[in-house]
């Protein structure tokens, strides 16, 4: 006997209604204002975006004028430059001595920066060349660095490095010192004040030194097997002899990780605001003793050392005040423009 058919009708059930809600939001009932875009709403509001840009513009712009900055590029690639033998024979440690004067006072606090052209570090496989985790201090990526580190991972005895990746590994090393030809025929040593460069947000979250117990940097670095990155004279645990600027809370490293949006790019290395040169560097003749460690003619790039004052608005930057006079004046040009042709046609019935 064949099975009796099944009845599925007794199964289906209405689909829901789409339509939505009847209300004044899903129905667009909302009250709305749609402001009517006449002569004497528009004129009045570029007039006063026009000249406000202009006067944010020139106190940018004087700002910036008032900011002194004396540079002086050591790359070595000519003759009569003191660094042409370091930057040619390539040979390490290799020591410069360059002297130069400062015919004005330099007003305190003075920022000396070293500044790379030709180097980018805005290259996407460059960027993240690195291992966050590491860098915050995990023990287990001391042992495990990231495979966004490749190929500078691991050394050649399949070591972990740390840090580990290229940003790491192509940091800036040169190691630069000034001295003051004082009153007494003398050369004095400028302290040079390498605390405080990094931003506060890096050095007290995103770079912290691991911990094991009541062990040093050193134990810790060493009993985990890591290496020192391959471009590096010393280990991580050695770039400075305070404890509070070692390992990946070194500022000097702290400093290179920010990598730079341009080619050309200033970073800075120390602030000279103590002693007698807290008020600043006093015209005179200097000289700075460099040991030359980077090398950039390769890839055809220049080094610069940069001495710089600052302002409310930081460095030396004309670019911005420019841009807003530029603006200010653009929106100033169009008002007058319009009130002319509002002024000419007004009595018409033209809708203008």
């Amino acid at each position: 006997m064949a099975p009796a058919a099944r009845d599925f009708t007794s199964r289906h059930e209405p689909l829901p209604s789409q339509r939505p809600d009847n209300t004044a939001f899903t129905q667009q009932r909302l009250p709305a204002w749609q402001p009517l875009l006449s002569a004497s709403i528009i004129l009045p509001l570029f007039f006063l975006v026009g000249l406000s840009f202009i006067g944010i513009g020139i106190g940018l712009y004087y700002s910036s004028n008032s900011i002194t900055e004396y540079e002086y590029d050591y790359t070595g690639t000519s003759t009569n430059n003191s660094c042409y033998l370091c930057a040619t024979n390539g040979s390490k440690p290799c020591n410069c001595s360059i002297p130069f004067t400062l015919n004005s006072l330099f007003s305190g606090p003075v920022f000396m920066y070293y500044e790379l052209s030709n180097f980018y570090q805005n290259h996407y496989r460059y960027m993240i060349s690195r291992d966050d985790t590491q860098l915050s201090g995990f023990l287990d990526n001391l042992k495990n660095p990231s495979n966004d580190c490749f190929p500078y991972r691991v050394n050649s005895e399949q070591k972990p490095i740390a840090p580990c990746g290229a940003i790491a590994n192509s940091m800036f090393n040169d190691s630069i010192t000034l001295y003051y030809f004082n009153s007494t025929g003398m050369y004095e040593e400028v302290p040079l004040n390498g605390k405080g460069i990094a931003w506060w947000t890096d050095y007290n979250i995103k770079f912290q030194n691991p911990k094991d117990g009541n062990k040093t940097l050193a134990q810790i670095f060493e009993g985990y097997g890591t290496a020192k990155p391959m471009n590096w004279s010393q280990p991580v645990y050695e770039l400075s002899t305070d404890q509070t600027n070692n390992g990946f809370q070194n500022e000097d490293f702290i400093v290179w990780m920010r990598t730079a949006a341009l080619p050309t790019f200033r970073k800075l290395y120390r602030r000279i605001d103590s002693g007698k040169f807290s008020a600043g560097l006093p015209p005179g003749n200097y000289k700075l003793e460099i040991q030359y460690n980077y090398q950039v003619i390769s890839f055809g790039g220049k080094k610069k050392i940069v001495f710089s004052t600052v302002s409310w608005m930081g460095g030396k930057n004309p670019f911005l005040g420019i841009a807003y006079l530029v603006f200010g004046s653009l929106c100033t040009l169009f008002a007058i423009i319009m009130l002319i042709v509002f002024i000419k046609y007004q009595g018409k019935n033209d809708d203008i």
